[in-house]
């Protein structure tokens, strides 16, 4: 059922977006990253919570790891993961396949500022072998997701790089 409620939400709302359907199992990021031939921070992993009395979904890049201070301090309580049977009932995606997508429920989407890295990531399409190819901003707008930002910052890879240059110093 979660990958026809995909299909009919990319048909009404972005009919250009192909699905791409994998023989091969894209449950876990690195699997995902493998099969699209993509780094692990292009895959954009979909995950729910429970703070307070709400029910929410994050969308971050693959790689990065939720900041629980930073959750608090954005969402006002504590965050916790929903296990897969209440995924599923609120979302019909299988964990592993989870997505912004063609819920079941209405639930508030919020996008990690983490996916700009990204000129395309990909998310999956509502079961382990589906995904799509998008645009951070664009998969935000189609699912009407607030921009935050709950990740730990990731270690910078060249710091000479991300340096600023003296001219840029304050």
């Amino acid at each position: 059922m979660s990958l026809q409620s995909v299909r009919a939400f990319f048909a009404e709302k972005a009919p250009d977006l192909p699905i791409i359907e994998l023989a091969t199992s894209t449950a876990t990021v690195a699997l995902a990253a493998e099969a699209h031939g993509v780094e692990p921070g292009q895959i954009a992993k979909t995950l729910a919570f429970r703070i307070g009395e709400r029910n929410l979904l994050i969308v971050a890049r693959g790689d990065a790891r939720i900041d629980n201070r930073k959750i608090k301090e954005t969402f006002g309580g504590k965050a916790k993961m929903l296990d897969a049977e209440t995924v599923v009932a609120l979302t019909s995606h299988p964990v592993g396949g989870v997505c912004p997508f063609g819920l079941a429920t209405p639930l508030p989407v919020y996008c990690d500022v983490s996916l700009r890295a990204f000129a395309e990531v990909v998310p999956a399409a509502g079961d382990t072998h589906s995904a799509v190819r998008i645009s951070p901003a664009r998969m935000a707008e189609l699912v009407d997701a607030d921009w935050v930002d709950v990740c730990l910052s990731l270690p910078v890879e060249n710091p000479e790089i991300a340096a600023p240059s003296p001219l840029e110093t304050p």
